[in-house]
């Protein structure tokens, strides 16, 4: 277990998770980073007094260091500021739960700190997963996955040697729209799209949840987090979202782990690892279960996760490609300035202007990066 820790991304759905998950273990938050919610920023730096807090936003973090004044916090902003919160001398893990690939600099210093990484940001491995677990393993930094699904795998491979493993079982509930033809998605409104059906979770996370982008993301994920090949990991459709994932030893045993849908419980797991404690969160009850279900994924409906799984088999720069030019899509489709199935259009489509490289080096991988967003926003 933890005795300090770093939350970037803290007023985010992850990072107030984490807090309240903080605040019951009694960890102590040493360092908060935020973007503009500075009213949220400042009520969580009041709870928790940490060191240091780092706002991203310039205006924002001015602000803030006004309203913050009477205490002896340090302020800091910018991306410099979310790196200093990594490496903070004092803290003995990360949570890294800022959304899209800001999250990659800040996670790479936390590596060369040879801090534990509480890993919540998928754009993180997406898009430089090689790079980050050959650096990891460099540095002898653990990176410990928060995603349920990832989480449910570490937890179902603990104790496992490595011949051991045949395959990973990705689960994911199909969001929202589940059984939609592509046509009546044509209208979908973002009030739509970020009403997930299982998960309490952030706008952007829950729109790509509903297209299968998620999925997507993970799956590049899981091939990193556990040194994989695409054709190791099947992504099955689980709509009640109980079994969180599973894997397929060579023998033929699956394992699964199950749990309530509450991202609380692989935050805690994450933070209090190898150990475990008594959790604030609803234990399963097995009487009110009425049914597991199982079904193949709709790839040709939900095309976001055929996409992502073709990048994934491309490899290099192709999951950063696709990665960055959804999430502009995604933000434009939330301020209504494209519709919901040009979403996969804008990311398909930049993934074959902007062409594929080895992702050799960082310099690549974010010239790469914004190469894709640059694509979004002129083309779409």
């Amino acid at each position: 277990m933890v005795n300090s820790i770093s939350i970037l991304g803290c007023t985010g759905s992850i990072g107030r998770q984490t807090a309240a998950v903080a605040a019951h273990t009694g960890i102590r938050v040493a360092a908060l980073t935020a973007n503009r919610k500075i009213d949220l920023l400042e009520q969580q730096a009041r709870r928790f007094r940490p060191d240091f807090v780092a706002v991203y936003d310039e205006a924002a973090a001015k602000q803030f260091q006004i309203a913050v004044a009477d205490t002896d916090i340090r302020v800091g902003s910018g991306l410099e500021g979310l790196i200093e919160a990594a490496a903070m001398d004092g803290v003995d893990c990360v949570v890294t739960a800022v959304s899209g690939a800001v999250g990659l600099k800040p996670t790479l210093a936390a590596i060369d700190a040879k801090k534990r990484i509480a890993l919540a940001n998928k754009e993180t491995l997406v898009c430089a997963g090689e790079l980050v677990m050959a650096r990891a393993k460099e540095k002898g930094a653990e990176i410990v996955p928060v995603d349920s699904e990832h989480s449910a795998i570490f937890q179902c491979l603990m104790g496992r040697g490595a011949g051991e493993l045949h395959k990973i079982l990705l689960t994911g509930s199909g969001g929202p729209f589940r059984g939609k033809k592509r046509e009546e998605l044509e209208d979908v409104t973002p009030e739509q799209a970020v009403a997930h059906p299982n998960w309490s979770m952030g706008a952007k996370i829950s729109v790509d949840s509903s297209t299968l982008m998620n999925k997507g993301l993970e799956f590049v994920e899981a091939m990193h987090l556990f040194g994989v090949k695409p054709g190791d990991i099947t992504v099955v459709i689980h709509p009640q979202s109980v079994i969180h994932s599973m894997v397929e030893l060579v023998d033929g045993t699956v394992i699964a782990q199950l749990g309530v849908p509450d991202m609380g419980l692989p935050i805690q797991l994450a933070l209090t690892y190898p150990d475990r404690m008594p959790s604030m969160f609803e234990h399963l009850d097995f009487w009110r279960l009425r049914d597991l279900s199982f079904s193949e994924p709709d790839l040709e409906n939900f095309p976001c996760l055929r996409l992502a799984m073709d990048c994934a088999r491309r490899g290099g720069t192709a999951p950063c490609v696709m990665s960055a030019a959804n999430e502009v899509a995604v933000h434009k489709f939330l301020r209504r300035e494209l519709g919901y199935n040009r979403i996969y259009d804008a990311a398909a489509a930049a993934v074959e202007a902007v062409g594929v490289s080895a992702a050799s080096d960082l310099e690549t991988i974010l010239a790469a990066d914004e190469a894709a967003r640059a694509f979004v926003r002129e083309n779409f």
